[in-house]
């Protein structure tokens, strides 16, 4: 872990960049950012680490409260005396930054871009209003270009798969028999987080789809978190057999959404209800709020 350092005088750009290139690595490594755009954006919200929010409260990011149960530190931003993190340790804020970035839904198709062009990442990040600055792509590009940052997303390609592959169903293996269920020529199966699942047709019930999987009703709603059936609208994904009590280890949070239930998420993710209140220490009738984190693991 990187301690805080408080300087005596102005740091220099090279200065700030020899700092933390090692830690910007190990976050492209663990959460896929190109190295070269987190030193950029550090340099850039940080004023090369010469902010007050950098040198008081190892804040590189101006990462603002929302949900934050650590020490704060007030700092006039949009308003006045606005509420921002403060850490023990700059790794926490290099780390906050890179889960903001994976785990909300308006950044994650950054994830599919190649992880070496530099460029497609800054544009994609203005595109998806990270920042209100028109110029602020370009000015990412050049300090990856001057200070020649893009040599470090080259030093490792051992990054993790994409928020959206991670995610994204399957077609089930025909030739893998279940025990649970039969097969049905008639729909796709399809798999995600090790778990078969179908998508509901306008037509279809609880009742009719247990029926043509040879399965019990009683069965599926369990399967699906439901204790009485109820209308099932076109789309609707419908589990056919048990869900896990966790995410794939490669996506460990989910950053809500308005409107988003706990309900939501287990079925989106193919957790149990049950488990997903377990992992997050709450209780059936909480529910979570846009921007709040839920852990899937």
């Amino acid at each position: 872990m990187l301690t805080s350092i408080l300087y005596a005088q102005r740091i220099t750009r090279e200065a700030y960049i020899n700092t933390y290139k090692d830690l910007a690595i190990r976050q492209m490594k663990s959460h896929g950012i190109p190295a070269s755009i987190i030193l950029a954006q550090a340099c850039l919200e940080s004023g090369d680490g010469n902010s007050r929010l950098a040198k008081e409260a190892n804040n590189h990011f101006g990462i603002k409260c929302h949900n934050w149960t650590g020490e704060t530190i007030l700092h006039d931003d949009d308003a006045k005396n606005e509420c921002f993190r403060k850490y023990p340790h700059p790794e926490g804020s290099f780390t906050d930054h890179s889960e903001f970035l994976r785990y909300r839904e308006r950044y994650k198709f950054l994830f599919d871009l190649d992880p070496l062009d530099y460029k497609a990442w800054a544009h994609g990040l203005k595109s998806a209003g990270y920042a209100t600055n028109p110029d602020y792509a370009r000015l990412l590009i050049k300090i990856i270009e001057d200070n020649r940052l893009f040599e470090y997303d080259r030093v490792s390609r051992e990054v993790p798969p994409s928020p959206y592959k991670v995610e994204n169903e399957h077609e089930v293996d025909f030739s893998k028999a279940s025990d649970i269920y039969k097969f049905s020529m008639s729909r796709k199966l399809l798999n995600r987080n090790g778990v078969t699942f179908i998508i509901a047709g306008e037509n279809d019930s609880y009742s009719s789809l247990a029926k043509e999987y040879n399965l019990f009703t009683k069965e599926l709603l369990r399967f699906n978190d439901l204790k009485a059936e109820v209308p099932i609208h076109e789309g609707t994904i419908v589990y056919l057999e048990r869900k896990r009590e966790r995410g794939d280890k490669n996506l460990s949070k989910h950053i809500c959404e308005p409107g988003e239930t706990m309900y939501d998420i287990s079925q989106r993710y193919a957790i149990r209800l049950k488990s997903l209140y377990k992992i997050n220490n709450t209780g059936p009738g909480v529910e979570p709020v846009a921007g709040y984190e839920i852990k899937l693991r």
